[in-house]
This record gives structure tokens, sequence and C-alpha cells, in this order.
């Protein structure tokens, strides 16, 4: 065949093929910012949507709670195997870490937890979860789905990545602190950068949203053991009544938000548990109580650890009772506040609006839930984000760790796209000139 022919075939094939061939890493302007929409109609492909959406309904089918996600594990390992991407395992018992391109630097990550909550299920369907008592009711399943949909993508792309995206697989988000152990045991090694996601039910499809600073609250828990003394209820006097002093206890607590805080700093404090006592004639000998803590700064966060302890500690004595508080940190560890990398909103707004438009784009208010994705915020800049998935059809959406909660399965290509984008123009574009020698490379790549 001569040298016009291929010439011919080859532009044939460029210009029908979905994904644009890069001919080398330098692209223009235009180029890159059509990479969002290239990836989103990739990842569309009815191919591609059905293998992401069995890979979410396969986890959803096997929930597992923190540390013990052994077969999703397993299972995530064997979609990389068939991908030939390469990985290290394991990282805080179950977590992963999977590496797309050159192995060398400047190294981005994009980040899903694998864990599942202690609840059962309510949706009747057909792949509804077959472990009893435990759930998929906060869209992990379709997070550890959209960030292998990611890794398809940027996997197809590979010879174009200008350094190395990780793939980081991260068990016990629900309050078990798998950030911060994955972070212990080195899966940060060289990461210059972090993405994460989470879905929103009540978000309209095709719509995300975000902002810079702080983004979601620092939490932690507590509880509280009032000591008095029990005796018989109609001769008070002869006892010491730990549920009087756990109701004064309480009511003081909410003084520290009305009374203690910036009423421009947002804070919470909630009891959500009282157990004492078990007769309507006896005053027990002792009364528990617990709850949470919430604030969008550290100082504030701790200034609240240190008075949840005194107000408890006295206002029991007040009521001639003893008082132990426990903050749980070994079974739940205090969560930082997520703070977003004003940079990498800039990266984030750009990257999202060349994908859905910018009227797509919102900015949010900040929310007092919490995300352990903060604990990598603490040591690299990163960057957290809801995505919309919003079913037209279901006017009133369940909301997370319901045990009514549905994925919209029409989300995951949005999440898949728009995760591959954010890593792959972060190198592309916004990399940091770090010479080679100085960093210590990944040994398996």
């Amino acid at each position: 065949m001569d040298f016009s022919r291929w010439v011919f075939l080859i532009l044939i094939f460029v210009s029908f093929s979905a994904i644009p061939i890069w001919s080398d890493s330098s692209l223009s302007s235009r180029e890159l910012s059509e990479i969002p929409s290239k990836f989103l109609d990739f990842a569309k492909k009815p191919e591609v949507f059905d293998w992401i959406v069995g890979v979410r309904r396969r986890i959803h089918e096997n929930p597992e709670l923190g540390y013990e996600e052994l077969e999703t594990s397993k299972l995530i390992r064997e979609e990389l195997d068939n991908l030939g991407i390469r990985y290290k395992y394991p990282f805080a018992t179950t977590g992963i870490v999977g590496f797309i391109g050159s192995g060398k630097p400047p190294f981005v990550a994009i980040r899903a937890d694998m864990d599942a909550l202690p609840m059962q299920e309510m949706v009747d369907w057909e792949h509804k979860s077959r472990n009893p008592g435990k759930m998929h009711a906060c869209g992990h399943d379709a997070h550890v789905a959209m960030l292998l949909g990611a890794a398809k993508i940027l996997q197809e792309h590979r010879n174009f990545l200008k350094g190395t995206v990780a793939l980081v697989f991260q068990p016990a988000e629900e309050g078990g602190g798998g950030a911060k152990k994955m972070i212990d045991a080195g899966a940060l090694e060289n990461i210059e950068a972090i993405f994460g996601l989470h879905v929103n039910p009540n978000f309209p499809l095709g719509e995300v949203s975000s902002r810079p600073g702080p983004v979601l609250a620092g939490s932690g828990f507590f509880e509280a053991v009032i000591s008095g003394r029990g005796g018989h209820a109609a001769i008070p006097q002869h006892s010491i009544d730990p549920i009087l002093a756990a109701s004064n206890v309480i009511v003081s607590l909410q003084h520290l938000v009305s009374r203690e805080a910036d009423p421009l700093d947002s804070q919470v404090v909630t009891v959500a548990k009282f157990q004492g006592g078990g007769a309507f004639n006896v005053i027990p000998d002792s009364v528990t109580i617990g709850g949470t803590f919430r604030a969008f700064s550290t100082e504030s966060f701790l200034q609240l650890r240190q008075r949840i302890e005194e107000v408890i500690v006295g206002q029991a004595a007040v009521q001639r009772c003893n008082a132990t508080v426990d903050f749980l940190t070994t079974d739940k560890p205090f969560f930082p506040p997520t703070v977003n990398d004003k940079n990498l909103h800039k990266h984030f707004l750009r990257v999202a609006g060349d994908m859905l438009g910018n009227d797509h784009v919102k900015s949010m208010e900040p929310l007092m839930g919490s995300e352990d994705f903060a604990f990598y915020q603490e040591v690299i800049p990163g960057y957290f984000y809801l995505l919309g998935m919003q079913d037209e059809a279901n006017e009133n959406p369940a909301s997370v760790h319901s045990p009514y909660f549905k994925i919209n399965e029409e989300a995951l290509p949005y999440g898949s796209a728009l995760q591959a984008s954010l890593a792959i123009r972060y190198l592309l574009e916004a990399q940091p000139q770090v010479p080679s020698s100085s960093i210590n490379d990944h040994d398996e790549l």
C-alpha cells in the first residue's frame, strides 16, 4: 500500500474516534478543554457504562463494614488486573493504591471509600444487599465503581499522562478513620494533590457543587458516665440522682453553642444517647450519655472538646455526682474539617465547567457533615466535591444513611469522567517542576 493511502486511512480513523488520539503530550488549550467532554462520551458508551454499573451492583450486593472489605478489595484488585493497572496492596488492612502513567513525578491521586453501614436495606430490588444488617447506604459502592471507571478511562490514555495518577481505594470512612491509616501506611508517598467526591441524591443529575475553603465540619464523639447513688424513687433524699444531673448536663451543653461560640462560627453539640434506669420507681446508680460535636476550624473544634468535658464534670459535681468523659478516639478518631485548596478550586471550576457547562457547576454552602477525606488535606492539597444524582422519577429521594437510600446509576459516567479529567488535566496543566532525582519513585513502577 502506498504512503498516501496510509495517510488517508489514518485520517479516517482519527476523524471517527470517540476519543482524540493525541500525537504528543503538548496539547493546545482547545484540546485540553475538550478532554472532559470526550471522557464523558467514552464513559457513556454502552459497553463502558454497563461495566461500571455491573461493578457497582456486585459491590452493593456484598456490603462490608470498615476494615472488613475483603471481598470488595479482592474485586477491585481483579478489575485492576484485568485493566493491566499496577497497584500496591494492602494499605490499612484492605486498602489499595493503583498507578497509571509514567511511574514518575508528578503524582496526583483520586480517591474512593469502600465501606458500608451497619443497617438493613429496605429497598426491594434485584441487587439488594445479601448480607443481613449491612448496606451501602452512603454511596460508597458507587464511589468505588466510578474510581474504577476513571481508571479505565485513564488507562486507555496512559501514554499521554505527564506523570502518574494514583488510585486510592480506602477502607473505613464511616467513623473508622481509614484515611488516616492509609496515610500512616504510606499511601500518599510522592503525591502532590488529591481529589475526592460524594454522591448527592438531592442535587440534579449532571451538576456538581463545591467551594474553596471549609466545606465540611470537623467532628468528634463523646460518651460520659454520670454516677450517683441509686435508691427508691419514693425517697429521693436517700439517693444522689444521676438522671437529674445528666439532664442539667445536657441543657448546659447547649449553651456552649448559643452563648460561648461566635454566632458567625458555626458549631454543633448534639446529645443523641441517653441510657439509665430500667424501672419506673428506681433511681439508678448511673446514667450514660453520648453525642457528637462539630466545628469548621480546628481551633474551635478543640475549644469545644475542652468545654464539653469541663461542663459535664462540673455540672455533674453541682448535683453531687461524679462524671467520666471518653472521646472514643481509639474507635472513632476525630475528623478534622474538610478544607478545599483554593488553587485546586480554580482547577475544578475549569475542568467541571468544560465537561458540564459553567451553569451546572454550583457553589455550595458549608455542611455540618464530616468526611475523613480531611485527613488527606492535612498532609497535601486536596479537593472534595458533591456529584448530583437526583432521579427525576423520585420526587422525594431518601437521604444518605437511610435504609431506603438509592443510587441513580445514570450518575456513574459523570463521576468516572470528571475524576479522570481532574487528574489528567492536573498533570497536563498544573504540574510543578520537580527534579526526578529528588523523588523516591514507587518501586514497582
